[in-house]
């Protein structure tokens, strides 16, 4: 199902004015990831990009092609191991958040 304008928007307005927010679009993420949520997790990282830092400046960080990280993170991206822990280690540092696992 293809999100509306309306939608995006509003994940950008808040993750603009919500750093709460912001941070638990990258949590939920990783935990997804910890648990084999993988389309999950790429949709979160995507939202998380589009409303904050963009493809442009991702790409000059991670040294790709923005049209690469893009579709790494779509529906049907099969990124490597080594790429999405890059992409989520450079989105922690730039919300300045650590994020650590606990067992349950």
């Amino acid at each position: 199902m293809a999100l509306s304008r309306d939608f995006r928007e509003t994940v950008q307005e808040r993750a603009l004015n919500d750093p709460e927010f912001r941070i638990g679009l990258l949590t939920e993420a990783a935990e997804c990831l910890l648990n084999d949520e993988i389309d999950v997790a790429k949709t979160l990282l995507r939202d998380y990009v589009n409303a904050t830092i963009g493809f442009q400046a991702l790409a000059k960080l991670t040294e790709r092609k923005p049209e690469s990280l893009m579709r790494m993170l779509s529906a049907k991206g099969n990124p490597s191991l080594r790429n999405i822990s890059k992409v989520m280690a450079l989105l922690r540092r730039h919300e300045g958040v650590e994020l650590h696992v606990k067992a349950i």
